[in-house]
């Protein structure tokens, strides 16, 4: 039976560039996601923020009064609480009251699939329980189910704060080998000299399923938030013969608890590190510039921002007129509309990542001696071969490759 829920948005001004209704929307997708029924929603509109319960009586009385009459088992604020204004709006509505974080956080632990995935998750909810267990003994030793209360909420939050402080020091240890094995795995990658290609994205934006189109990765793939966590890497051999590595990561949304970007820390280093981004965008959503806004607000604060990115406008499939994306295709370029699902476009997509990554492609003809076979091999590892020919003397290679490496092999043949 799904737990009912009464959402509380919190409309101010600074917030105007996103909708107090898409706050609600995207609240309820949340809700959801966490097997949760919305049963009604309230909007307060928020001059100052109140010490005690963010919000003023006469709205807190309210809401109280509209849980009780809807049999709101769980409340949840739309932004994020201090310790003791949950506290105190708790016993104000005299039901479970959690915050939009805590939510996000729920989903995760949902989630989670790999041992580290679900260390990620377990880092970033000890980080966000620890400066509120002062204070919050019966309601932080609370063994109820529901949502908010997954993962480390089972355990036995009565410990004290060293013990928790020590388990996050252990995670942060461990989520270090996490990452020092992956480094190793890009290490072996640029040795094979493969580029690395990373999607990025709103949650829900059709990045599990790009994946999956072009790599046949049998990615899981659902209409929620937060469908997968742990990343993926893939090799993707392009429609010109280029291979490179394609590696899936989690998804973002405005407003991210900053304790789950310093937990996936490890898994978006792929981020970090790629040679190229592909923000995958849901061009069918009513407001897919803000979400572009606040992925672009997420790869800030992950230093990432500078990175080259090509804008993939996806789910075009669900425009009634797809004329408009020929302007926005300009306006945001480089950018190609595509539809994961169709496979529409997908072709031009990989020309524009082969533009992208290798820009000047040269074709070459010629008579390499057997003495200098280290040079035919660096062409099959760094170009394509189209036509290889052997004679008692040489080697007559017809090959693709960057523009750069011609004229190296070019030199290195007339020296």
């Amino acid at each position: 039976m799904s737990e009912k829920v009464l959402l509380v948005a919190i409309e101010q001004k600074r917030t105007d560039l996103w909708p107090v209704e898409e706050t609600l929307r995207e609240l309820e997708e949340l809700v959801s996601s966490s097997d949760g029924e919305v049963v009604d929603r309230v909007v307060c509109h928020l001059k100052e923020p109140t010490a005690a319960t963010l919000i003023g009586k006469g709205k807190v009385d309210e809401i109280a009064q509209r849980r009780s009459a809807c049999g709101a088992q769980t409340v949840i604020v739309g932004c994020e609480l201090k310790g003791n204004q949950q506290r105190n709006l708790e016993e104000a509505f005299g039901a479970k009251t959690i915050d939009r974080t805590q939510l996000i956080l729920d989903i995760f632990a949902r989630r989670a699939q790999s041992p580290e995935g679900k260390m990620q998750v377990e880092l970033a909810q000890l980080q966000y329980m620890l400066p509120r267990l002062v204070g919050h003994g019966a309601e932080m030793s609370r063994m109820g189910g529901g949502i908010g209360t997954l993962g480390p909420g089972e355990t036995k939050l009565e410990t004290d704060r060293r013990r928790i402080a020590e388990r996050i020091s252990r995670l942060r240890k461990d989520l270090q080998k996490v990452s020092g094995e992956r480094q190793l795995k890009r290490k072996k990658r640029r040795e094979k000299q493969l580029p690395s290609v990373s999607l990025v994205g709103y949650t829900n934006a059709g990045k599990s399923t790009l994946m999956n189109a072009l790599t046949s990765a049998d990615r899981m793939t659902k209409d929620t938030l937060f469908t997968t966590l742990d990343p993926l890497s893939r090799q993707l051999t392009l429609e010109n013969e280029q291979k490179i590595v394609l590696s899936d990561t989690v998804g973002f949304m405005r407003e991210l608890p900053h304790h789950l970007i310093e937990a996936f820390k490890a898994t978006l280093e792929e981020v970090q590190e790629a040679d190229l981004l592909l923000h995958v965008l849901d061009v069918s959503h009513p407001h897919f510039q803000n979400l572009k806004e606040a992925v672009e607000v997420v790869l800030r604060q992950l230093g990432a921002q500078e990175k080259p990115i090509l804008v993939v406008l996806n789910k075009m499939d669900r425009l009634a007129d797809e004329k408009q994306l020929d302007a926005l295709e300009k306006k945001l370029e480089p950018a190609v509309a595509i539809s994961a699902l169709t496979g529409k476009n997908l072709d031009r997509l990989q020309e524009e990542i082969a533009r992208l990554l290798f820009p000047q492609m040269e074709e070459i003809d010629l008579k390499i001696p057997f003495e200098r076979m280290d040079l035919v091999n660096l062409l099959h590892k760094e170009g394509r071969i189209k036509r290889a020919d052997y004679s008692p003397q040489h080697v007559h290679v017809v090959a693709v490759v960057p523009g750069s490496l011609a004229q190296a092999i070019k030199k290195a043949l007339k020296g």
